[in-house]
């Protein structure tokens, strides 16, 4: 059985912890204690440096069931601002909140304690288990940069669960899009907007034409773009020589993403030359499309500890990335769990009691699975 109150105790706890993307370090220690007095053999990796964190991805790994293959189980330390001081209040009717001027972190501090309280009761109750790898990753939520960094020839599973999904406990996503960011900076020629406009080349005037010819939005059923920054110009009597521009494209198809990026440069392009601009246009992929068959076993195995447990499951797609786009693209099959956290990235973000119980009965059943 779980432990209730020392679940949510323990999820207090971990809400107080500061743990911004780039800044895990009191995280990570205390869940290399939490893990090490589990028996969980720990790691931790040069992420944070390379990244310019304090604090890198932890890998733990416990033994089991030789007969029975490894499975993984991922969540992110980090959590989304405003996050510093964060503080998690009780409400009688079991709801769990932040103080209103931050965000909780049950975004992912519900599937770390979910995690933990899993193996406390594996281990109190000597229960015969697989072998299980836990990796807990940093800097998630600035598109997955943590895990990127992560050697994935240390991870024995074939299959995962990454615990990082809004909804009601039982439903999981099995599909993400390709996720890619891209920069335009349109480069003119200043000089003096009121005595000689005519030998400037309006930097913005450019951008503003290949933005009118874009479609924004949702595109077509699986694929959406959004310029969602853009800046430039140093003064109202100047012709502005620089104008910069940020945006995202997102596709269940990661070549349909690719196509629409090109089509964005193209309109860039055209339009700048049009006014003899020139355009420097640059692309970050954040995570690359995934899409887990409903048949495959990992799937399999979660709907039998979902109707073992009576609680309903469903799968679906997300239109968010995770960790889990990264383990797909080591050839690690996985779906993302919903895991107890509500209106995450806000001030009015909760969780409740019972669904701490719920994703922490899941994911014991996980571990303990035969299947």
């Amino acid at each position: 059985m779980i432990h209730s109150e020392r679940l949510v105790r323990e999820f207090i706890e971990l809400v107080s912890i500061d743990s911004p993307s780039f800044g895990e370090r009191t995280m990570g220690d205390y869940l290399k204690t939490q893990l090490a007095a589990l028996g969980l053999t720990v790691e931790e990796d040069g992420a944070g440096s390379c990244l310019g964190g304090n604090c890198g991805n932890l890998y733990a790994f416990l033994e089991g069931r030789k007969d029975l293959e490894p499975i993984l189980f991922c969540v992110h330390m980090d959590t989304v601002e405003p996050s510093a001081g964060k503080r998690a209040v009780l409400d009688g009717d079991g709801v769990i909140r932040s103080r209103g001027d931050t965000v909780l972190g049950a975004d992912d501090c519900a599937g770390i304690v979910a995690i933990l309280e899993a193996l406390r009761v594996i281990h109190e109750q000597n229960l015969t288990h697989r072998p299980v790898e836990i990796l807990f990753t940093v800097a998630e939520e600035v598109y997955c940069k943590g895990a990127k960094q992560f050697d994935f020839s240390k991870v024995r599973s074939k299959e995962a669960y990454v615990l990082d999904l809004s909804g009601p406990v039982g439903s999981a996503a099995c599909q993400a899009p390709t996720i890619l960011s891209f920069t335009v900076e349109v480069h003119g020629k200043a000089s003096h907007a009121g005595f000689a406009p005519q030998e400037g080349v309006h930097a913005i005037q450019a951008a503003a034409d290949a933005v009118a010819g874009l479609s924004m939005g949702k595109i077509d059923e699986h694929t959406t773009l959004n310029i969602g920054n853009i800046h430039g110009g140093l003064a109202t009597n100047i012709v502005p020589d620089l104008c910069v521009l940020s945006g995202e494209i997102r596709s269940y198809s990661h070549e349909k993403a690719m196509e629409v990026a090109e089509t964005v440069q193209k309109q860039f392009e055209s339009s700048a030359h049009a006014v003899g601009a020139a355009v420097d246009f640059d692309i970050q992929i954040g995570c690359r499309a995934y899409e887990t068959p409903l048949s495959h076993p990992v799937i399999r195995r979660f709907e039998t500890a979902c109707r073992t447990l009576h609680l309903p499951s469903s799968l679906h797609q997300t239109f968010g990335g995770s960790d889990n786009n990264i383990l797909a693209e080591y050839g690690i099959s996985g779906i993302v769990l919903a895991c107890a956290m509500n209106q995450c990235h806000s001030c009015t973000e909760y969780t409740t009691v019972d669904e701490l119980v719920r994703i922490s009965e899941l994911t014991k059943a996980l571990m303990i699975s035969e299947d």
